[in-house]
């Protein structure tokens, strides 16, 4: 038998083999637990684009997101969240809530071109939802009140995209 053979023989593969295993073991835990805070607790996202200006920049901002408020209906009007759109379920969007179930909202139909207002009483088990730029926001006014469970999310802190 050759010297490289003996050694290999002579290495505690057992050993070897458990603490890898052990290690994977590891970090799979670990992964599998920031998928759970990320989907269900808090997550991040990035927010872009004028529908929330002046409250957000346009260039984007990195919203912290507390995904456990909405499923414990403590979202209220004036809070910002982050919701499915209901044109594109792909793409999620930060609106603000102007009007929970039963209440009555009054809006402008189309803001940059006349006076013109409508008033809405919200449906049960919707909220109505607008951005903070009236003239380039496709919210509410455009879709309706939407089912409250659509919203993935409640906004609570802000940073701007520049300092990161």
């Amino acid at each position: 038998m050759s010297g490289f053979a003996r050694r290999l023989a002579g290495f505690p593969w057992r050993e070897f083999a458990a603490d890898a295993f052990s290690r994977v073991f590891l970090i799979a835990q670990a992964v599998c637990a920031v998928h759970v805070v990320n989907a269900h607790v808090c997550s991040l996202a990035v927010v872009t684009g004028p529908s929330m200006l002046p409250s957000m920049n346009l260039a984007g901002d990195v919203v912290a997101v507390d995904r456990v408020s909405a499923r414990l209906g403590r979202v209220a009007s004036g809070d910002a969240v982050l919701l499915i759109s209901p044109e594109d379920p792909r793409k999620p969007v930060v609106k603000r809530v102007l009007g929970m179930e039963g209440d009555a909202v009054t809006f402008l139909v189309d803001p940059g071109n006349s006076d013109e207002s409508r008033t809405v009483v919200v449906p049960q088990g919707h909220v109505w939802v607008q951005g903070d730029n009236i003239y380039a926001s496709r919210d509410s006014r455009h879709f309706g009140p939407i089912p409250y469970g659509l919203i993935t999310g409640k906004v609570f802190c802000r940073l701007p995209l520049t300092e990161f």
